[in-house]
């Protein structure tokens, strides 16, 4: 159940960073398989001149449309599934118009007794969740 921040510059409407989040969303559900209401996403919009990402040398430039995304999960996947991942993601972001150019994930993982859902409590280790499985 990954905790997903999206970072965009400020322009687009309500509408639009809805279909973004959706997007996400929806990639990490057909790759991962998690439950639908699994859904934990943090959109934040920044003032022009907050956000810099350059192309990392690859020759490419990006857009202000720029979509910067922090995935939190727990560790254990396979790099193939992370691959599958990205790949879905950027595909679905295209379909609302988002350049391939402008999408920037960075992965970070963790493990299970890092989440806590609510209530102070640490749901995956009390098994009152169960442990996503890999």
């Amino acid at each position: 159940m990954p905790l997903v921040r999206i970072d965009v510059n400020q322009g687009r409407s309500p509408g639009d960073l809805r279909r973004l989040s959706a997007a996400i969303h929806d990639a990490i559900l057909s790759e991962y398989g998690i439950p639908e209401r699994a859904c934990f996403h943090v959109v934040t919009e920044h003032p022009a001149g907050q956000i810099f990402a350059q192309d990392a040398g690859l020759g490419f430039d990006r857009t202000s449309d720029v979509v910067m995304i922090q995935i939190f999960t727990q560790g254990g996947r396979a790099q193939e599934a992370k691959q599958a991942l990205f790949a879905a993601i950027a595909e679905k972001l295209a379909q609302v118009g988002v350049a391939g150019e402008d999408v920037f994930i960075g992965y970070v993982e963790n493990g299970a007794g890092d989440w806590s859902f609510g209530f102070g409590r640490a749901q995956y280790v009390t098994g009152e969740l169960a442990v996503p499985r890999k």
